[in-house]
């Protein structure tokens, strides 16, 4: 195993750089050393699921250190540093993991700025990427460039444009044998697994139909400061902003769409749907909907239908249900799913999820078990992006009350990124003179 992912380790390109980190000893000649065992690890954003991430990877019964932290904000990262050396951590046995001791973050491997990703990821042999989406294309490929191993949070890119980079980057990831996993963390959840096989084993039948939910009250919202460019506070506010969230139908409802594909073994070529602002209608919750409703349409003309919206005060719901030729599942209800037949109503399968491990941890033990083994075992980039790209779809549908094609969200030219990105540049979405920033209207905004 040792000679496998030493040989591994050059073969990757994971050592690149000769002595670029010379404060940590690592091989690069072939030879052993008690060192090489050890994966080193960069986080790629410090925010509450950064933090979160690095401290499941941190968790994971291989040899892992984390090296280098970067983000654009200072206090985001110093944040996630206290967070990471002074909670207390466990794993899914309860136990207590010392992830403190995992750490060996100086200050002169914090790294704090627009670009200082470059600057942590070429120190680690694994990166997490954990910032707002907008930024994920770019740093996919920064990591990809680099030869690193890379778990990446969903969703992977906001608009068409970030799509294709992600794909370009995901095949060259292919080609590098890099593993990466993508924090769809349903596919590494047991209740899923096993329902899926069985889906696909054909015990219900061809899937005919479905719905998938993320109905709830909403998220956080962070309100302007006195002093703050504009670039800051949409990056600081950034669930409201496309360019670096996607609206929550990519940024949360991805997560119940990805499911829908699973289940299908595909991506819909079209969508139709609608949605708007009926509640959450303040400027500080900059131009996303607060509620979308779309129907996604398969090659085989099954029609799989999709709600998600953010208000206070209703019923939530966050599941999926899908209808088969001979039977149906209902319900993924957390960790326990039941596979029915419609003849006398028996069940097919029935999973209860008592005792089963959390899909987030599971995802990290699994990544970091197969780079610690030299084995190239993921490759989530791919179904990642056309994941992404079907909420993506979806928001385009309802914005402009179109039937939007998968093709024409794919090989769309709108790029919402900024021209430039520096402090005191200006995003593309500006607020008006009342400080109300521009909202799609359906069956005027164009989207392809």
């Amino acid at each position: 195993m040792e000679t496998n992912r030493r040989e591994f380790l050059k073969t990757s390109g994971l050592f690149t750089g000769g002595a670029i980190l010379s404060s940590l000893p690592f091989s690069s000649y072939g030879y052993h050393t008690s060192a090489d065992d050890t994966i080193k690890i960069a986080l790629i954003g410090c925010g509450g699921r950064g933090s979160g991430a690095a401290a499941q990877a941190l968790s994971t019964t291989q040899n892992v250190k984390l090296v280098a932290m970067a983000d654009a904000f200072s206090d985001r990262l110093d944040g996630a540093y206290t967070a990471l050396t002074k909670r207390k951590y466990k794993n899914d046995a309860g136990e207590d993991v010392n992830v403190a001791s995992k750490i060996d973050v100086p200050q002169d491997r914090k790294f704090v700025g627009l670009d200082a990703y470059k600057q942590a990821i070429a120190l680690a042999d694994v990166v997490i990427l954990a910032t707002p989406p907008g930024f994920r294309p770019m740093h996919f490929e920064e990591a990809v460039k680099q030869n690193k191993h890379i778990f990446m949070e969903k969703p992977v890119a906001t608009d068409g444009p970030g799509i294709r980079r992600v794909l370009a980057a995901a095949e060259e990831a292919k080609r590098k044998k890099l593993n990466v996993v993508v924090g769809l963390q349903r596919h590494y959840q047991r209740n899923y697994r096993e329902a899926m096989n069985r889906i696909h084993d054909g015990k219900i039948g061809d899937i005919v139909g479905g719905s998938v939910y993320w109905v709830s009250g909403g998220v956080w919202n962070n309100p302007r400061k006195a002093g703050q460019t504009e670039m800051e506070y949409q990056m600081r506010n950034w669930y409201y902003f496309n360019w670096l969230c996607g609206d929550h139908i990519t940024e949360q409802h991805v997560h119940n769409i990805d499911v829908a594909n699973w289940a299908k073994q595909g991506y819909p070529v079209s969508a139709q749907g609608t949605g708007g602002r009926q509640v959450r209608t303040g400027k500080e919750f900059g131009e996303i909907f607060d509620h979308h409703i779309v129907d996604f349409t398969y090659a085989d003309g099954t029609l799989i239908n999709s709600q998600c919206r953010h208000y206070e005060g209703t019923y939530s719901k966050v599941d999926e249900q899908f209808l088969g030729t001979k039977g149906r599942i209902d319900s993924f209800n957390g960790n326990n799913t039941v596979l029915k037949s419609y003849k006398g109503n028996k069940v097919i399968y029935g999973h209860e999820g008592k005792g089963d491990r959390n899909p987030y941890q599971v995802e990290h033990d699994e990544l970091f078990a197969a780079i610690a083994k030299g084995e190239y075992k993921f490759a989530d980039a791919e179904n990642g992006a056309k994941s992404t790209l079907t909420s993506i779809m979806g928001r385009m549908a309802t914005y402009s009350g179109k039937t939007v094609k998968w093709e024409d969200a794919l090989n769309s030219e709108i790029n919402l990124f900024p021209e430039k990105l520096a402090w005191d540049a200006l995003p593309k979405l500006l607020p008006g003179s009342d400080g109300y920033y521009p909202v799609a209207v359906p069956g005027k905004t164009i989207v392809v």
